[in-house]
Parts: C-alpha cells; sequence; structure tokens
C-alpha cells in the first residue's frame, strides 16, 4: 500500500495558482505510476493527471495547458502545479497510484478557487 500525505491546497482568486504535494511511503515508490484525482462537492472522484515511472505524463482535457504533475522519485513525493485556475476546479485534491488502490486514499487538501 502507498500511505499518501496531500498539501499546499488552499483559497485562491481565479486565475491564480496553487502548487500540491503528495508525499507517499514504499519503497517501491519509484517503479509506480503515480495520479491525482479530485472530487467537487456531490459530484464523484475523477482522475486529473498522472505520471509513469519513467515520467510520462497525462491529463484530462480540462487540466490540460494549465496543470503539471511532477515527481521526484528521491523524495518519494509527488507534485501538481496547478496555473489559471477556475471556479470549477474547486474540490478536494487526492494522490494515489495509476490506478488507485482502494486502500490508499489519503486525507486529500481542499482546493477553493473564489470567482
Amino acid at each position: 500500500q502507498v500511505r499518501p500525505v496531500e498539501s499546499g491546497g488552499g483559497l485562491v482568486q481565479a486565475g491564480g495558482s496553487l502548487r500540491l504535494s503528495c508525499v507517499a511511503s514504499g519503497s517501491f515508490f519509484s517503479t509506480i505510476a503515480m495520479a491525482w484525482y479530485r472530487q467537487a462537492p456531490g459530484k464523484q472522484r475523477e482522475l486529473v493527471a498522472t505520471i509513469t515511472s519513467g515520467g510520462r505524463t497525462n491529463y484530462r482535457d480540462s487540466a490540460k495547458g494549465r496543470f503539471v504533475i511532477s515527481r521526484d522519485n528521491a523524495e518519494n513525493t509527488v507534485y501538481l502545479q496547478m496555473n489559471s485556475l477556475k471556479p470549477e476546479d474547486t474540490a478536494v485534491y487526492y494522490c494515489n497510484t495509476a490506478p488507485a488502490l482502494t486502500g490508499s486514499w489519503g486525507q486529500g487538501t481542499q482546493v477553493t478557487v473564489s470567482s
């Protein structure tokens, strides 16, 4: 299992930026694909971005050109740089493996974008 701890969320105005961080336990971190997910109130959790062990990235359409996922294997950390934030990006953001492991959800970090 991966036990992630997310941080970096907050309240930001539309057009602003935030950088989320996720520190994940596990000696095998560098060998697995990781992802950021989010869940808005009243909606299902959705995949935002993925990064393979080799650094290949993929994004949901609404994140392309605005978000950048990266990883530091030496620090067991995954990042999500979010730029040009929109009110519809408001959600709790989680990191997990890709695909997600049921038992590896952390507390998440709240991102609120005001208009």
